[in-house]
């Protein structure tokens, strides 16, 4: 009986050890994996964890993205040629949709009711402008085997992976960027405001673009935000200077900061705390900075998020405090695409919903103005803290992995189809790159698991 009990319990052993054996390790076979002894002062993370986490990031993206776009620009204030009324508020959730400024008095396509928007298992995610760029630059990254972008990289993928006539789902300063392009300039030069100073372009660097094209790279590099902001540097220039620069470098420090903040706190406290740090890299003297710290004191004083947004809005368009000067300028919409107002909506719904994505979904989708931008920037960061699981059980659903990047883009493989899984792991072999080559740091395919040097942040200091 012994005997018997004995060769059982070998058997078990084995068929373990072979099944953690067989345990699939994503390597990449273009990519030179060098030996790398470990620090005691390495943080280590692992790569089939963040794997998990780049799922949940696309696809929390997606879901955010596609629920603000029912929403999107159907409340923008009451200021010029375009008056939208009241804003709107947590008692419209489920409610009728109301027109968008271009839809002629038609609601959204996508739903009739203020709503979250599903893919179902067997559809297709379709990229959109908050997720294509994105999703261009890893493929970028990638291909060309490298971390940090050059200028005539950056602008040989957009020349092939963009339409240069409509429809080609560019607007604003994306389109001045690619106009210029096809002119022969490289970035940074295509967000230059001397360049633009006297043309239809003139205040397009201090538009929302780069916020919803560049929080990838903060992925790209975990817990190491000052590696994160090298590598986005050029193409958030490629259309941003200034503070709209300074606002989509503090998504990148988020994202990179979600890999490295306590994981013994709540998500109300993660999110607190990453949004706090990132906040130490405005210009305390810039609006931007102002519009953080107005949004952060009405929450503290628990003002509700909707008397928030009417104060942010009554506060920088119509009194354009702080030099938010937007209002002056007579643009289209009243600015209503420029980075600051839409900087200072999303930071409401990131704070408001205290890291409940479904919550800070809502919020993002109501607070106004480009509102599928901020629904998709923390869908996606917080999609990533949680995971495929995470999103999937918040949602009480399974969900489509397919994406169709050729919706809006062109010229990729696989016609344009991808699943999130493909995603994720071209993400995985990018960061063994950057973890190698510019954190000098070290990946263990045995363990499956990066080390990554620590630093001090002090780039973060005031």
């Amino acid at each position: 009986m012994i005997k018997k009990l004995t060769i059982f319990i070998t058997v078990i052993s084995c068929l373990y050890a072979c099944n953690q054996d067989s345990k699939t390790v994503l390597k990449d076979t273009t990519f030179n994996y060098k030996s790398y002894t470990p620090k005691t002062t390495d943080q280590i993370i692992s790569r089939s964890d963040y794997s998990n986490k780049l799922y949940g990031f696309w696809l929390g993206q997606c879901i955010a993205n596609w629920t603000g776009l029912v929403t999107e620009m159907d409340k923008i204030g009451t200021i010029g040629d375009i008056k939208t009324g009241d804003f709107y508020t947590r008692d419209d959730w489920g409610k009728p949709d109301q027109p968008s400024i271009w839809g002629q008095g038609i609601p959204s396509d996508l739903s009739s009711t203020i709503d979250f928007v599903f893919e179902d298992e067997n559809g297709v995610w379709g990229s959109d402008d908050d997720t294509d760029i994105e999703f261009m630059y890893q493929h970028l990254l990638y291909t060309n085997k490298t971390s940090v972008l050059t200028g005539k990289q950056i602008r040989d993928g957009w020349l092939k992976h963009i339409k240069q006539e409509e429809e080609n789902f560019l607007w604003v300063s994306n389109q001045k960027a690619l106009d210029l392009m096809v002119q022969g300039f490289l970035p940074p030069e295509t967000s230059n405001p001397k360049i633009t100073s006297d043309s239809i372009y003139s205040n397009y660097y201090e538009m929302i673009d780069a916020q919803l094209t560049t929080e990838i790279f903060g992925f790209f590099a975990p817990s190491r935000p000052d590696i994160a902001l090298k590598m986005a540097k050029l193409p958030i220039q490629t259309t941003a200077r200034e503070n709209a620069q300074w606002i989509s470098e503090f998504y990148v420090i988020m994202y990179s900061l979600a890999s490295f903040v306590d994981e013994d706190l709540t998500m109300k406290e993660k999110t607190n705390w990453m949004a706090n740090e990132a906040r130490k890299t405005l210009p305390n003297n810039s609006y931007s900075a102002k519009m953080y710290d107005f949004v952060k004191t009405n929450y503290d004083k628990h003002i509700p998020w909707e008397a928030t947004r009417d104060k942010l809005y009554q506060r920088y368009q119509v009194e354009q405090a702080d030099g938010y000067n937007i209002t002056s300028k007579e643009l289209y919409c009243n600015g209503c695409f420029a980075a600051g107002i839409n900087f200072g909506s999303s930071i409401i719904s990131l704070l408001y919903g205290e890291g409940d994505i479904k919550e800070t979904i809502k919020i993002g989708a109501l607070a106004g103005w480009d509102s599928d931008n901020p629904t998709a920037t923390w869908g996606g960061l917080l999609g990533f803290m949680i995971g495929k699981e995470g999103v999937e059980e918040a949602f009480g659903r399974k969900f489509s992995n397919k994406f169709n990047i050729h919706r809006t883009r062109i010229n990729f493989p696989n016609n344009g189809l991808y699943t999130f899984e493909e995603m994720a792991e071209t993400g995985i072999y990018i960061i063994d790159r950057v973890v190698q080559e510019e954190m000098n740091g070290g990946i263990d395919l045995q363990k499956d698991i990066w080390y990554i040097p620590a630093v001090e942040f002090k780039y973060l200091e005031e």
